[in-house]
């Protein structure tokens, strides 16, 4: 997160989306610096989590597993190599045509959705849903 702040020196905040993982939040930056360092590293972020339960992570979750073993099974010696190795993976893959199958239509997902969308907008709660 340090370095990620250093590359956004003139962000008052930086958003940051991320799972629910115990050691992502600003109390990690307390587990690892000093407590004023930590308290300006926290200031710098807004976190913003992905909810526990959902189907499209079950695809984000295969595609980093088939990454993980097409691509990242060996040791890569340099970050350049690194990159160079996911964007060809990402090629191929994008090439072969691969697709998820997602069964989960756009009116399924605006019923189960709707209680947030409701939270976020009280007008929500009047729309139709289709």
């Amino acid at each position: 997160m340090q370095a990620l702040a250093a590359l956004y020196p003139d962000a008052i905040k930086i958003r940051l989306v991320q799972d629910n993982l115990n050691t992502h939040s600003a109390n990690a930056f307390y587990e690892q610096l000093p407590a004023a360092e930590a308290a300006t590293l926290a200031a710098r972020f807004d976190f913003y989590y992905t909810p526990k339960c959902a189907s499209w992570l079950n695809m984000i979750e295969l595609e980093f597993s088939a990454l993980s073993r097409q691509c990242l099974n060996r040791r890569i010696p340099t970050q350049e190599r690194l990159r160079t190795q996911v964007l060809a993976w990402t090629a191929a893959r994008n090439q072969e045509g691969t697709k998820i199958h997602w069964q989960f239509t756009s009116i399924q997902a605006r019923q189960t959705l709707n209680s947030q969308y409701c939270k976020v907008n009280p007008a929500n709660l009047k729309c139709k849903l289709t």
